[in-house]
Protein backbone atom coordinates (compact mmCIF):
# COMPACT_ATOMS: atom_id res chain seq x y z
CA UNK A 1 0.00 0.00 0.00
CA UNK A 2 1.29 3.43 -1.12
CA UNK A 3 0.24 7.18 0.32
CA UNK A 4 1.86 10.12 -0.81
CA UNK A 5 2.10 13.31 1.55
CA UNK A 6 4.09 16.36 1.58
CA UNK A 7 5.46 15.97 5.07
CA UNK A 8 5.37 12.76 7.71
CA UNK A 9 6.05 12.99 11.10
CA UNK A 10 6.48 10.49 12.86
CA UNK A 11 5.49 10.75 16.78
CA UNK A 12 2.47 12.93 18.62
CA UNK A 13 4.02 14.06 21.32
CA UNK A 14 5.09 18.07 21.45
CA UNK A 15 8.03 18.13 19.54
CA UNK A 16 5.73 16.64 16.24
CA UNK A 17 2.41 18.72 17.20
CA UNK A 18 4.73 21.73 17.67
CA UNK A 19 6.54 20.63 13.97
CA UNK A 20 3.07 20.54 12.02
CA UNK A 21 1.09 23.53 13.89
CA UNK A 22 4.17 25.64 12.54
CA UNK A 23 3.77 24.57 8.93
CA UNK A 24 1.67 26.46 6.34
CA UNK A 25 -1.86 25.08 6.29
CA UNK A 26 -1.25 24.36 2.51
CA UNK A 27 0.74 21.50 3.03
CA UNK A 28 -0.37 18.00 3.46
CA UNK A 29 0.76 16.27 6.41
CA UNK A 30 0.59 12.63 7.34
CA UNK A 31 1.11 12.00 11.16
CA UNK A 32 1.70 8.57 12.65
CA UNK A 33 1.99 7.07 16.13
CA UNK A 34 3.03 3.71 17.54
CA UNK A 35 0.44 4.01 19.78
CA UNK A 36 -2.40 5.50 20.72
CA UNK A 37 -2.02 9.20 20.40
CA UNK A 38 -1.86 10.39 23.93
CA UNK A 39 0.86 7.79 25.01
CA UNK A 40 3.95 9.63 24.29
CA UNK A 41 6.25 10.96 27.31
CA UNK A 42 4.59 14.44 26.25
CA UNK A 43 2.19 14.18 28.26
CA UNK A 44 3.29 12.35 31.41
CA UNK A 45 5.90 16.08 32.14
CA UNK A 46 5.19 16.87 35.55
CA UNK A 47 7.48 19.87 36.57
CA UNK A 48 6.69 22.28 34.11
CA UNK A 49 8.50 24.05 31.20
CA UNK A 50 11.72 26.46 31.53
CA UNK A 51 11.35 30.55 30.64
CA UNK A 52 13.96 33.42 30.21
CA UNK A 53 11.94 35.82 32.77
CA UNK A 54 14.05 38.59 31.52
CA UNK A 55 17.21 39.49 30.58
CA UNK A 56 18.78 39.93 33.99
CA UNK A 57 17.87 36.12 33.93
CA UNK A 58 19.75 35.29 30.90
CA UNK A 59 23.65 34.39 32.02
CA UNK A 60 22.08 32.59 35.16
CA UNK A 61 19.86 30.40 33.12
CA UNK A 62 22.56 29.78 30.50
CA UNK A 63 25.10 29.18 33.22
CA UNK A 64 22.25 26.77 34.59
CA UNK A 65 22.06 25.08 31.48
CA UNK A 66 25.43 24.47 31.11
CA UNK A 67 26.87 23.55 34.78
CA UNK A 68 24.14 20.73 34.43
CA UNK A 69 25.29 19.77 31.13
CA UNK A 70 28.88 19.17 32.40
CA UNK A 71 30.01 22.14 29.73
CA UNK A 72 29.55 19.97 26.71
CA UNK A 73 26.46 21.88 25.84
CA UNK A 74 26.08 22.80 22.42
CA UNK A 75 26.61 26.59 23.46
CA UNK A 76 24.84 28.25 19.96
CA UNK A 77 21.73 25.33 21.27
CA UNK A 78 21.45 26.44 24.37
CA UNK A 79 21.57 30.54 23.27
CA UNK A 80 18.57 30.12 20.84
CA UNK A 81 16.42 27.80 23.28
CA UNK A 82 16.59 30.53 26.10
CA UNK A 83 16.23 33.63 23.59
CA UNK A 84 13.60 31.71 22.18
CA UNK A 85 12.06 30.57 25.10
CA UNK A 86 9.38 34.14 25.92
CA UNK A 87 7.93 33.78 22.45
CA UNK A 88 6.86 29.73 22.65
CA UNK A 89 5.37 30.73 25.91
CA UNK A 90 3.47 33.56 24.01
CA UNK A 91 2.65 30.51 21.29
CA UNK A 92 1.64 28.34 23.99
CA UNK A 93 -0.58 30.79 25.75
CA UNK A 94 -2.52 32.04 22.51
CA UNK A 95 -3.43 27.96 22.08
CA UNK A 96 -5.01 27.90 24.85
CA UNK A 97 -2.21 26.40 27.67
CA UNK A 98 -3.49 27.55 30.80
CA UNK A 99 0.04 28.25 33.22
CA UNK A 100 -0.42 29.18 37.31
CA UNK A 101 -0.85 32.59 38.04
CA UNK A 102 -0.99 35.16 40.95
CA UNK A 103 -2.63 38.18 40.90
CA UNK A 104 -2.58 37.84 37.50
CA UNK A 105 1.19 37.50 36.71
CA UNK A 106 3.04 33.92 36.15
CA UNK A 107 3.69 31.95 38.80
CA UNK A 108 7.26 30.70 39.06
CA UNK A 109 8.85 27.19 40.59
CA UNK A 110 12.22 26.40 40.86
CA UNK A 111 13.87 22.81 40.55
CA UNK A 112 17.06 21.34 41.40
CA UNK A 113 20.08 23.05 39.96
CA UNK A 114 18.40 26.35 38.90
CA UNK A 115 19.91 29.25 40.43
CA UNK A 116 16.17 31.23 40.80
CA UNK A 117 12.89 30.14 40.17
CA UNK A 118 11.48 30.37 36.38
CA UNK A 119 9.88 27.42 35.88
CA UNK A 120 5.93 28.23 34.80
CA UNK A 121 3.47 25.09 35.53
CA UNK A 122 0.24 23.72 35.24
CA UNK A 123 -0.57 21.65 39.17
CA UNK A 124 1.95 18.84 38.79
CA UNK A 125 0.72 18.14 34.87
CA UNK A 126 2.20 20.88 33.00
CA UNK A 127 3.06 18.09 29.89
CA UNK A 128 -0.51 17.00 29.75
CA UNK A 129 -1.73 20.53 29.77
CA UNK A 130 0.32 21.69 27.01
CA UNK A 131 0.52 18.36 24.66
CA UNK A 132 -4.19 18.34 24.79
CA UNK A 133 -4.02 22.11 24.30
CA UNK A 134 -1.53 21.63 21.05
CA UNK A 135 -3.62 18.37 20.27
CA UNK A 136 -6.70 19.87 19.95
CA UNK A 137 -5.70 22.41 17.80
CA UNK A 138 -3.64 19.98 15.20
CA UNK A 139 -7.32 18.04 15.40
CA UNK A 140 -8.83 20.96 13.55
CA UNK A 141 -6.45 21.58 11.03
CA UNK A 142 -7.72 20.15 7.43
CA UNK A 143 -4.36 19.21 6.17
CA UNK A 144 -3.23 16.92 9.13
CA UNK A 145 -3.83 13.42 9.33
CA UNK A 146 -3.37 11.32 12.27
CA UNK A 147 -2.86 7.19 12.28
CA UNK A 148 -2.60 5.65 15.48
CA UNK A 149 -1.33 1.93 16.44
CA UNK A 150 1.39 2.46 13.23
CA UNK A 151 5.24 1.65 13.38
CA UNK A 152 7.96 3.21 11.46
CA UNK A 153 10.04 0.21 10.20
CA UNK A 154 12.12 2.48 7.82
CA UNK A 155 12.90 5.35 5.98
CA UNK A 156 12.38 5.92 1.69
CA UNK A 157 16.30 6.25 0.88
CA UNK A 158 16.85 7.40 -3.19
CA UNK A 159 20.45 8.53 -3.26
CA UNK A 160 21.23 10.07 0.02
CA UNK A 161 17.79 11.20 0.40
CA UNK A 162 14.81 10.90 2.67
CA UNK A 163 11.65 10.05 0.55
CA UNK A 164 9.30 9.29 2.88
CA UNK A 165 9.42 6.37 5.79
CA UNK A 166 7.69 2.54 5.54
CA UNK A 167 5.41 1.66 8.14
CA UNK A 168 3.40 -1.72 9.59
CA UNK A 169 0.00 -1.14 10.79
CA UNK A 170 -1.43 -3.01 13.89
CA UNK A 171 -2.98 -5.86 11.48
CA UNK A 172 0.68 -6.10 10.10
CA UNK A 173 -0.23 -4.52 6.84
CA UNK A 174 2.87 -2.41 5.16
CA UNK A 175 2.54 1.03 4.27
CA UNK A 176 4.93 3.49 2.37
CA UNK A 177 4.45 6.94 3.00
CA UNK A 178 6.48 8.90 0.71
CA UNK A 179 6.75 12.95 1.65
CA UNK A 180 9.38 15.78 -0.07
CA UNK A 181 9.93 15.97 3.91
CA UNK A 182 10.27 13.45 7.32
CA UNK A 183 10.71 14.43 10.68
CA UNK A 184 11.60 11.91 13.66
CA UNK A 185 10.03 13.21 16.78
CA UNK A 186 9.27 9.44 18.21
CA UNK A 187 10.15 9.93 21.63
CA UNK A 188 13.17 8.01 23.86
CA UNK A 189 14.31 4.96 24.92
CA UNK A 190 13.05 3.89 27.93
CA UNK A 191 11.17 1.10 26.51
CA UNK A 192 15.16 -0.96 26.45
CA UNK A 193 15.04 -0.18 30.54
CA UNK A 194 13.55 -2.76 33.25
CA UNK A 195 13.28 0.19 35.59
CA UNK A 196 12.09 3.89 33.53
CA UNK A 197 9.54 6.72 33.79
CA UNK A 198 8.83 6.27 29.55
CA UNK A 199 5.99 4.52 28.17
CA UNK A 200 7.45 0.82 26.98
CA UNK A 201 6.94 1.18 23.77
CA UNK A 202 9.43 4.04 23.07
CA UNK A 203 12.36 1.79 22.13
CA UNK A 204 14.52 4.24 20.02
CA UNK A 205 13.22 2.54 16.73
CA UNK A 206 14.54 5.86 14.52
CA UNK A 207 17.99 5.30 15.99
CA UNK A 208 18.13 2.18 14.94
CA UNK A 209 16.67 3.06 11.21
CA UNK A 210 19.59 5.99 11.09
CA UNK A 211 22.57 3.47 12.45
CA UNK A 212 21.05 1.39 9.20
CA UNK A 213 21.30 4.21 6.96
CA UNK A 214 24.55 5.68 8.51
CA UNK A 215 22.68 9.08 9.41
CA UNK A 216 24.57 10.36 11.99
CA UNK A 217 24.12 9.64 15.93
CA UNK A 218 25.61 11.45 19.21
CA UNK A 219 26.42 10.79 22.65
CA UNK A 220 24.11 7.39 22.92
CA UNK A 221 25.63 7.17 26.25
CA UNK A 222 24.38 9.96 27.71
CA UNK A 223 21.66 8.86 29.41
CA UNK A 224 19.67 10.68 32.52
CA UNK A 225 17.98 8.50 35.30
CA UNK A 226 15.66 10.99 37.21
CA UNK A 227 16.44 10.43 41.34
CA UNK A 228 13.16 10.04 42.48
CA UNK A 229 10.19 7.62 41.46
CA UNK A 230 7.99 6.10 43.30
CA UNK A 231 9.29 3.00 44.64
CA UNK A 232 7.26 -0.18 43.60
CA UNK A 233 7.93 -3.98 43.29
CA UNK A 234 4.93 -4.11 40.45
CA UNK A 235 6.06 -4.28 36.92
CA UNK A 236 5.73 -1.23 34.44
CA UNK A 237 6.83 2.35 33.91
CA UNK A 238 7.89 4.02 37.29
CA UNK A 239 5.73 7.24 38.50
CA UNK A 240 7.79 9.95 38.75
CA UNK A 241 7.77 12.43 42.11
CA UNK A 242 8.21 15.38 40.01
CA UNK A 243 11.53 17.24 41.24
CA UNK A 244 9.20 20.54 41.67
CA UNK A 245 8.88 18.78 45.22
CA UNK A 246 12.25 19.12 45.86
CA UNK A 247 12.29 22.29 44.74
CA UNK A 248 9.33 23.21 47.08
CA UNK A 249 11.73 22.15 49.80
CA UNK A 250 11.09 18.10 50.31
CA UNK A 251 14.14 16.16 51.79
CA UNK A 252 15.16 12.99 50.63
CA UNK A 253 16.77 10.76 53.68
CA UNK A 254 18.52 7.47 54.11
CA UNK A 255 16.77 4.80 56.44
CA UNK A 256 18.03 5.89 59.39
CA UNK A 257 16.20 9.03 58.41
CA UNK A 258 19.20 11.37 57.77
CA UNK A 259 19.60 13.62 55.34
CA UNK A 260 22.58 12.74 52.95
CA UNK A 261 22.36 15.35 50.21
CA UNK A 262 21.66 18.67 48.82
CA UNK A 263 18.37 17.78 47.09
CA UNK A 264 18.78 20.97 44.81
CA UNK A 265 21.67 19.60 43.06
CA UNK A 266 21.98 18.45 39.56
CA UNK A 267 20.11 14.94 39.05
CA UNK A 268 22.91 13.25 38.09
CA UNK A 269 24.16 14.39 41.31
CA UNK A 270 21.40 13.54 43.25
CA UNK A 271 20.59 9.89 41.55
CA UNK A 272 24.67 9.00 42.45
CA UNK A 273 24.13 9.86 46.04
CA UNK A 274 20.82 8.07 46.73
CA UNK A 275 22.57 4.63 44.41
CA UNK A 276 25.61 4.91 47.42
CA UNK A 277 23.32 5.25 50.20
CA UNK A 278 21.02 2.05 48.97
CA UNK A 279 24.83 0.27 48.07
CA UNK A 280 26.03 1.34 51.40
CA UNK A 281 22.90 0.12 53.55
CA UNK A 282 22.03 -2.76 51.20
CA UNK A 283 18.06 -1.31 50.54
CA UNK A 284 16.18 -0.94 47.41
CA UNK A 285 14.75 2.90 47.71
CA UNK A 286 15.48 6.02 50.35
CA UNK A 287 13.01 7.90 51.78
CA UNK A 288 11.51 11.46 50.33
CA UNK A 289 9.79 13.34 52.90
CA UNK A 290 6.75 16.32 51.66
CA UNK A 291 5.90 17.09 55.14
CA UNK A 292 8.15 20.05 54.89
CA UNK A 293 6.07 21.47 52.72
CA UNK A 294 2.47 23.45 53.31
CA UNK A 295 -0.47 21.12 52.65
CA UNK A 296 -2.38 23.70 50.74
CA UNK A 297 0.86 23.52 48.07
CA UNK A 298 0.50 20.01 48.28
CA UNK A 299 -2.74 20.02 47.36
CA UNK A 300 -3.27 23.06 44.82
CA UNK A 301 0.26 22.16 43.29
CA UNK A 302 0.74 18.61 43.19
CA UNK A 303 -2.80 17.05 43.70
CA UNK A 304 -1.52 14.21 40.81
CA UNK A 305 1.34 13.26 43.50
CA UNK A 306 -0.89 13.27 46.50
CA UNK A 307 -3.53 11.15 44.92
CA UNK A 308 -1.22 8.40 43.35
CA UNK A 309 0.87 8.11 46.07
CA UNK A 310 -2.82 7.64 48.35
CA UNK A 311 -3.36 4.72 45.45
CA UNK A 312 0.28 3.08 46.54
CA UNK A 313 -1.38 3.85 50.22
CA UNK A 314 1.00 6.87 50.79
CA UNK A 315 -0.37 10.30 52.04
CA UNK A 316 2.24 12.62 51.71
CA UNK A 317 1.00 14.93 54.06
CA UNK A 318 1.51 12.72 56.67
CA UNK A 319 4.58 10.34 55.88
CA UNK A 320 7.55 9.23 54.34
CA UNK A 321 7.69 7.69 50.60
CA UNK A 322 10.01 5.59 49.38
CA UNK A 323 11.56 6.59 46.39
CA UNK A 324 14.40 5.42 43.83
CA UNK A 325 16.27 6.64 40.61
CA UNK A 326 14.81 5.18 37.21
CA UNK A 327 15.56 5.60 33.29
CA UNK A 328 13.72 9.08 32.38
CA UNK A 329 15.81 10.74 29.74
CA UNK A 330 18.03 10.36 26.57
CA UNK A 331 20.23 13.15 25.59
CA UNK A 332 21.77 11.57 22.74
CA UNK A 333 19.89 10.63 19.72
CA UNK A 334 20.09 11.30 15.97
CA UNK A 335 22.50 14.59 15.70
CA UNK A 336 21.27 17.74 13.98
CA UNK A 337 22.14 21.22 13.60
CA UNK A 338 20.37 24.09 15.24
CA UNK A 339 17.33 24.15 12.22
CA UNK A 340 16.82 20.24 13.74
CA UNK A 341 18.05 18.69 9.83
CA UNK A 342 19.99 15.50 10.17
CA UNK A 343 23.15 14.81 7.97
CA UNK A 344 20.31 13.20 5.46
CA UNK A 345 18.88 15.61 3.24
CA UNK A 346 14.94 15.97 3.51
CA UNK A 347 15.08 14.56 7.12
CA UNK A 348 14.30 16.15 10.68
CA UNK A 349 14.41 15.03 14.44
CA UNK A 350 12.81 17.09 17.29
CA UNK A 351 12.85 16.23 20.44
CA UNK A 352 14.46 13.41 22.32
CA UNK A 353 14.67 11.67 19.39
CA UNK A 354 17.25 14.46 18.33
CA UNK A 355 20.50 15.27 19.76
CA UNK A 356 21.15 18.90 19.19
CA UNK A 357 23.67 19.38 21.87
CA UNK A 358 20.79 22.01 24.82
CA UNK A 359 21.56 19.44 27.02
CA UNK A 360 24.78 18.30 26.97
CA UNK A 361 25.93 15.33 29.33
CA UNK A 362 23.01 16.11 31.69
CA UNK A 363 19.71 18.06 31.09
CA UNK A 364 18.93 20.76 33.46
CA UNK A 365 14.95 20.02 34.95
CA UNK A 366 12.34 21.41 33.17
CA UNK A 367 14.25 22.44 29.50
CA UNK A 368 12.84 19.32 27.39
CA UNK A 369 9.13 20.72 26.71
CA UNK A 370 10.74 24.18 25.58
CA UNK A 371 13.75 22.45 23.95
CA UNK A 372 11.64 20.24 21.55
CA UNK A 373 8.90 23.33 21.15
CA UNK A 374 11.98 25.93 20.11
CA UNK A 375 13.44 23.19 18.07
CA UNK A 376 10.14 21.73 16.48
CA UNK A 377 9.31 25.39 14.84
CA UNK A 378 12.89 26.02 13.60
CA UNK A 379 12.14 22.78 11.61
CA UNK A 380 9.05 23.83 10.48
CA UNK A 381 10.32 27.06 9.42
CA UNK A 382 13.35 25.11 7.40
CA UNK A 383 10.90 22.92 5.84
CA UNK A 384 8.94 25.40 4.50
CA UNK A 385 11.85 27.52 2.95
CA UNK A 386 13.46 24.19 1.17
CA UNK A 387 9.99 23.54 -0.11
CA UNK A 388 9.91 27.21 -1.40
CA UNK A 389 13.15 27.04 -2.99
CA UNK A 390 12.36 24.15 -5.20
CA UNK A 391 8.80 24.66 -5.95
Amino acid sequence: MEKKTDVVIVGTGVGGLFTALNLPRNIKIVMITKSDIESSDSFLAQGGICVLRDEADYDGYFEDTMRAGHYENRKESVEIMIRSSQEVIRDLVEYGVDFAKKNGEFSYTREGAHSRPRILFHKDITGREITSKLLERVKQLPNVEIHEYMEMTDILEENGICRGIVARTLDQNIIQISASHTVFASGGIGGRYKHSTNFPHLTGDALEIARRHQIRLEHLDYVQFHPTTLYSQKPGRRFLISESVRGEGALLYNQKKERFVNELLPRDVVTKAIQEQMIMEGSNHVWLSMQTIDRNVILNHFPNIYRRCLEEGYDVTRECIPVVPAQHYFMGGIWVDKDSKTSMDHLYAVGETSCNGVHGANRLASNSLLESLVFAKRAAKKIEKERESYE
